[in-house]
């Protein structure tokens, strides 16, 4: 991987591991499908549809900003640490990261802490390389059955 886009991957990992550059909402950003598809499933505006990710949106997606919610408690936690991620933390792992039982399907807030743990053992840029990808994938897209 070059130095420029691990650098670029590592800013667009979430504190709480949620793999930003594989996100639709990310991609949107890219693709005009894309955002199309996004604006229509979750029925934002134009504008609300792209996200720069969450370091770059000060721990606030643009979904989350849209429904009226401030910066997530776990990048707060993270940058009032001065640690770049939670399998950095002494903490880790802790109720910031709880998952979210509402809309598992939809979130990819249910496969962050797995996330951590893969940082953790393999290190960010083999995770980001090998991992991150088929981590979401497998969530989105597969069955206990079918894995």
């Amino acid at each position: 991987m070059t130095e420029q886009k691990n650098a670029n991957l590592r800013e667009l990992t979430a504190p709480c591991g949620i793999d930003c550059f594989n996100c639709p909402v990310y991609l949107a950003n890219e693709s005009e499908e894309i955002r199309q598809q996004v604006m229509s499933g979750v029925g934002v505006s134009y504008e609300d549809a792209a996200c720069r990710g969450c370091r770059s949106e000060s721990g606030v997606c643009s979904l989350s900003r849209k429904s009226g919610y401030g910066p997530c408690r776990t990048f707060t936690c993270v940058d009032s640490r001065g640690i770049e991620s939670c399998a950095d933390c002494d903490d880790f792992p802790c109720d910031n990261l709880h998952p979210y039982a509402d809309r598992p399907a939809g979130n990819p807030q249910n496969i962050k802490v797995y996330n951590l743990a893969l940082i953790r053992k393999l290190g960010w840029e083999r995770w980001a390389e090998e991992k991150a990808k088929l981590v979401r994938d497998t969530y989105f897209g597969k069955t206990l059955e079918n894995r």
